[in-house]
């Protein structure tokens, strides 16, 4: 086996030369990449994203959370079409909003086409200091109908969770039960962009920080939806703030058509609440079945 193996490096071109060769290239890459970033010669489209930044920076950044610490897998990422428009509808949990950002890393690293995930969020991310920053610039934006719509015309995947802070501030007890989905404002806009509804069930998230309390007062004062309690956090200070090390399972669903209705169907409330319920129902019979499957919350 020595010899054929050592043939076999010398064949490949592996050794000392190329990994110097390997470190050359992303040397230049790297001050290739500052020097675009120094002179302004980047692009970011209308929303403020920035895909080289994300490509090599924050997807790096978040990759060790998403391989090393979540070890997340992932199931069905072929139901995400390859080209075109797409509307990803996912359960929100875990008292900060990483299953969004393990989405992304997830759609971005292991969809065959390397699509990218737009996230819909909230107000409150736009106004926070260095987050809305990074957070226009990972390609996130105004949970509202106008940007949404623009989006998924223009052939992006969106993203979003439509249980707003009711899911991802809600008590442990109350883990992997979904909360209300609003009035269906997700499904009017994938109806009139004409576009696929593609479920997704995030299983781990709800165990990082299990919200046992929740300080309303001190959430008031901050001007917060809710100021959370863990068995960890705020008693033992920044260490309390870390995210408990679980098991993840994103998996997307089969796409729900939208297509084959009328422009004026997404005018129709009785529809919209049908397609809502179906989303929902799809989403928590999925949560249940990956539950009754997990061996373990950490293994």
């Amino acid at each position: 086996e020595g010899p054929s193996e050592q043939a076999g490096d010398g064949g490949n071109g592996a050794g000392p030369g190329a990994d110097t060769g390997r470190w050359e290239q992303r040397l230049a890459g790297g001050l290739a990449f500052l020097r675009r970033r120094i002179t302004g010669e980047y692009e970011v489209d209308e929303f403020g994203y920035d895909e080289e930044l994300t490509d090599q920076v924050l997807m790096s950044l978040l990759r060790p959370l998403y391989e090393k610490y979540f070890r997340v897998e992932v199931r069905g990422i072929e139901n995400i079409p390859s080209e075109g428009g797409a509307l990803v509808v996912a359960n929100h949990s875990g008292t900060l909003p990483l299953d969004g950002l393990m989405m992304q890393v997830a759609v971005h690293d292991r969809h065959p086409a390397g699509r990218h995930l737009r996230l819909l969020a909230a107000d409150l991310v736009f106004v926070l200091p260095v987050v809305s920053e990074l957070a226009r610039k990972a390609g996130h934006t105004l949970a509202c109908t106008e940007d949404a719509e623009r989006l998924l015309r223009r052939g992006e995947v969106v993203g979003v969770m439509p249980e707003g802070f009711k899911g991802i501030g809600k008590p442990f007890s109350e883990r992997y039960k979904l909360q209300r989905f609003g009035r269906g404002g997700f499904v009017s806009t994938a109806l009139r962009a004409g576009v696929p509804i593609v479920p997704c069930s995030v299983v781990g998230a709800e165990e990082i920080y299990p919200m046992v309390g929740n300080a309303k007062t001190v959430a008031r004062l901050l001007g917060f939806p809710y100021f959370p309690l863990t068995p960890t956090f705020p008693w033992l200070g920044p260490l309390g703030a870390l995210p408990l090390p679980t098991k993840w399972t994103i998996q997307f669903g089969e796409p729900i058509p939208t297509d084959g209705y009328a422009p004026e169907a997404a005018e129709d409330p009785m529809l919209m609440f049908n397609l809502t319920d179906q989303v929902r129902e799809e989403i928590q019979h999925t949560l249940y079945k990956l539950l009754v499957r997990r061996r373990s919350v950490f293994f």
